[in-house]
């Protein structure tokens, strides 16, 4: 009789338990992925021990398991804005909740600035869905804040208009620039469109370097009192999901 392979069988066993994990639209615990196997506790606890080791797996702060850094490490390489909007979520909502404005995450790709996750206000009067806008970057929050930290260039020839109060000199531009670098936030008051407001702050890679825009959008009456507390507010968190980026990297060349 044939003896059984027993690595190829250990190995199908651990992969059944990856794949459980990263297919699961929430965090299983140790009990779930036991019983979801049928393997021994004592079988399914070594294997588990094994995929954290390898990075193929992490327990969150509750204990339950979730994918591991070597995912986040390809998924940064191959679809990066994906998974920084999943791990951006939790922020945005805070930041939602802090405000009641609309919270936006940007990125650049190529020369413009995409909207890659949005929350929406809790006010009635609220800011519009900017997921498929193309904004011009001289004009918005976000865009500045990209700009300012030379992710993306300022464009050559003449800067667009969109209202009276959009910084069109470039001479100008410059300096404001120069203050959200100072400053460690961005705003926009009545610059892509008369009665709307914005403030951004840097989010930062693994490097230490610009890797996105935290910013919310409202009413510029609204706003107008509160925002150097709102870009205080906005820094803050803008730090704290850097941090988290820097911890789920581990490696260099991600994010």
């Amino acid at each position: 009789m044939a003896t059984p392979n027993t690595g190829t069988q250990a190995i199908d066993r651990a992969a059944a338990l990856v794949a459980s994990v990263v297919r699961a639209d929430e965090p299983l615990s140790f009990g779930e992925l036991q019983d979801e196997s049928g393997l021994p506790k004592s079988t399914t606890s070594r294997l588990l021990t094994a995929l954290e080791r390898t990075e193929l797996i992490e327990r969150n702060d509750a204990g339950s398991y979730v994918a591991g850094p070597l995912f986040w490490l390809y998924a940064t390489r191959h679809d990066p804005w994906e998974e920084l909007t999943r791990l951006a979520r939790p922020t945005l909502e805070k930041v939602g909740a802090d405000t009641g404005e609309t919270v936006h995450l940007s990125v650049a790709r190529g020369d413009r600035v995409v909207q890659v996750a949005q929350v929406d206000s809790t006010y009635l009067l609220g800011s519009r869905d900017w997921t498929q806008v193309d904004v011009p970057e001289h004009s918005s929050a976000l865009g500045k804040v990209l700009l300012a930290h030379g992710v993306l260039a300022v464009p050559e020839g003449g800067l667009e208009q969109l209202t009276p109060h959009t910084i069109v000199d470039r001479e100008a531009l410059r300096r404001e620039l120069a203050q959200v670098v100072r400053r460690g936030w961005a705003s926009t008051v009545d610059e892509l469109e008369i009665g709307l407001s914005g403030v951004a702050a840097p989010v930062r890679g693994v490097e230490g370097d610009v890797v996105a825009a935290l910013g919310i959008s409202g009413p510029s009456q609204r706003l107008e009192a509160r925002r150097d507390d709102v870009g205080r507010l906005l820094t803050e968190r803008a730090e704290q999901l850097s941090a988290l980026l820097r911890r789920r990297t581990k490696r260099e060349g991600a994010a």
